[in-house]
């Protein structure tokens, strides 16, 4: 897990390979094409680009008209303000009537760590997994960003994928399975189980490895897609190790964390931790593994919070 890679630079000209098969794409920008790798696009489908301006919200809604014209639009913009800002547009014009629209939040977590609290995101996966019927994807690293996104696009309905900025570590080869709904469970364990999405998943490994090397056996789960919630992966996940970690870089309000803690309390009641954000606002910095540090995104995190659930087993 060495090896770092944009999930961005992956998504941008995956788009373009699924622009070659699939004629009626369209890619929508809010004046971000550059920083969300979306300019491949234009570059080679330009009559298929629309270029809105810096106004996501009126994005959404010309998506919506595309959408109910027969296109497949993908709209595509800084999660903070795709997915947060145009909640209410997502909601009401794509999401009740049930419109193919594409939704892709970069830039996304801390991950704009310079440019502070108003650019990072950590509940965007809150707001758009209660919108109903919305698919909600968070790729562990660019080799599954490039999966998941053919997954929506093929899939019929709104869906939300979830992206960050810059180059993160690679758990996944290229060409690796992804089907939606389904988790990947990347370490078998018997002790414990920590399930991870987004950057997470390579720190949740890498905490494994650690704690194997004190004889602690961690199975490590890649919950890629938190609404459909693999709920099956979890409860067995629980039934064969008895403690549940959760690890998103997002908040613990209503993220990921939420999601398997309102599973496990109606299914199979486990000892459980949670490691994200802890209700607090982001601050800028000049380096994003440094704030990821500072908001206890770290494998010592995960590995206390291991700890922590098998003393209460």
């Amino acid at each position: 897990m060495a090896q770092n890679a944009s999930q961005l630079e992956h998504f941008g000209r995956a788009l373009v390979d699924l622009g070659l098969i699939n004629e009626e794409l369209v890619v929508l920008d809010p004046d971000v094409a550059a920083s969300t790798k979306v300019t491949y696009f234009a570059e080679r489908f330009p009559e298929r680009f629309i270029r809105i301006g810096i106004s996501e919200q009126d994005m959404i809604g010309v998506a919506a008209g595309l959408a109910a014209s027969g296109k497949t639009p993908v709209a595509c913009g800084f999660a903070m303000f795709v997915a947060c800002r145009s909640w209410e547009q997502i909601s009401s014009s794509v999401a009740r009537p049930e419109l193919n629209v594409k939704i892709v939040g970069s830039h996304s977590g801390l991950s704009p760590n310079a440019d502070g609290d108003s650019h990072q995101t950590y509940g965007d996966v809150a707001v758009m997994r209660v919108i109903p019927d919305m698919k909600v994807v968070v790729p562990a690293d660019a080799p599954e960003a490039v999966e998941a996104l053919g997954a929506i696009v093929d899939t019929p309905g709104p869906a939300y994928l979830r992206l960050a900025r810059g180059a993160t570590p690679v758990a996944y080869t290229e060409g690796c399975e992804f089907t939606l709904g389904r988790a990947n469970v990347m370490r078998d364990g018997s002790d414990a189980s920590v399930i991870a999405n987004g950057v997470m998943v390579p720190i949740a490994l890498e905490a494994a490895g650690s704690l194997a090397r004190e004889g602690i056996s961690v199975k490590v789960v890649d919950m890629h897609t938190v609404k459909p919630l693999d709920t099956d992966a979890i409860v067995k996940a629980a039934a064969e190790t008895g403690a549940i970690v959760t690890a998103e870089e997002h908040s613990v309000i209503g993220g990921l964390g939420s999601a398997v803690a309102e599973t496990l309390v109606e299914k199979r009641p486990t000892p459980m931790e949670r490691v994200g954000i802890m209700d607090r606002f982001g601050e800028s910095s000049r380096s994003y593994s440094a704030l990821m540090a500072k908001m206890g995104l770290t494998s010592d995190a995960i590995e206390e919070a291991v700890r922590e659930t098998m003393r209460r087993k």
